[in-house]
């Protein structure tokens, strides 16, 4: 990893609007989780682990925040053009991806894992947690780091990664993995639900993942490394390019 890509990227992250959104979706499931305490909450379990983290936070949340940080980290280069210049200079291309995925991943947990276990918390105070909120805190840690990946190789290989990715995250995590049971294996939404099934000691009743937990941190790593290593492939095949 270079640092000084990981550190402009960092600075590149720290735009006012881009913070303000990455806050804004963070503070989603903890606003809900504090509506949801001022109401009746029984099966507090079942509604944490199943409607909060979920189906608002590893559904939704996580993603989208991932997609945001994973497109612009070097989309935003490539369209304006100024990736030539970091391309230009004497720098291996599994260094830049490195660099840029590691300063998306860490912005990127930075708002999630806090969100996922302040929300968790809340909707659970009074009654034991039973790993729910360790579970998913680990399985978001983790999803951060396979849809990083995924949304970065994105960037580089179409000019309309950020549509492509709503698409990948509403139509295929939203709706297809819902309808097809086999699609799970191609999920990176339910192979979190199986890491943080496999943590949580909670009873099946209130929640139970479509994939096992070792198949699903086995699949999560190898989604984030394959993703990686097709970043690296794409990003020396647009030098190979841009300099033809």
């Amino acid at each position: 990893m270079n640092a000084t890509v990981f550190t402009l990227t960092l600075q590149q992250f720290a735009g006012r609007r881009r913070s303000l959104l990455m806050f804004g979706l963070a503070l989603i499931p903890v606003i809900v989780a504090l509506v949801y305490r001022l109401g009746d909450h029984l099966d507090q379990h079942d509604w944490t682990a199943n409607i909060l983290l979920d189906g608002i936070l590893v559904t939704s949340i996580l993603p989208l925040v991932c997609l945001i940080l994973g497109t612009s980290a070097l989309g935003s280069e490539v369209e304006d053009g100024t990736a030539v210049y970091i391309l230009a200079k004497p720098v291996r291309r599994r260094e830049i991806v490195g660099a840029k995925f590691a300063a998306a991943a860490l912005v990127a947990a930075v708002f999630v894992l806090p969100a996922t276990v302040v929300s968790g918390l809340i909707a659970l105070q009074g009654v034991p947690e039973e790993g729910i909120v360790m579970g998913f805190a680990i399985a978001t840690l983790l999803g951060v780091f396979a849809y990083t990946a995924v949304f970065i190789v994105l960037s580089v290989a179409t000019s309309r990664a950020l549509l492509v990715g709503l698409g990948y995250v509403f139509i295929w995590e939203g709706l297809v993995t819902e309808l097809f049971t086999g699609s799970r294996y191609l999920s990176i939404r339910q192979y979190c639900l199986g890491i943080a099934d496999l943590i949580s000691t909670v009873s099946e009743g209130d929640f139970e993942a479509d994939l096992g937990g070792p198949e699903g941190l086995i699949l999560v790593v190898m989604a984030a490394a394959v993703a990686l290593l097709l970043a690296v492939r794409r990003l020396e095949a647009f030098e190979f390019t841009d300099t033809d």
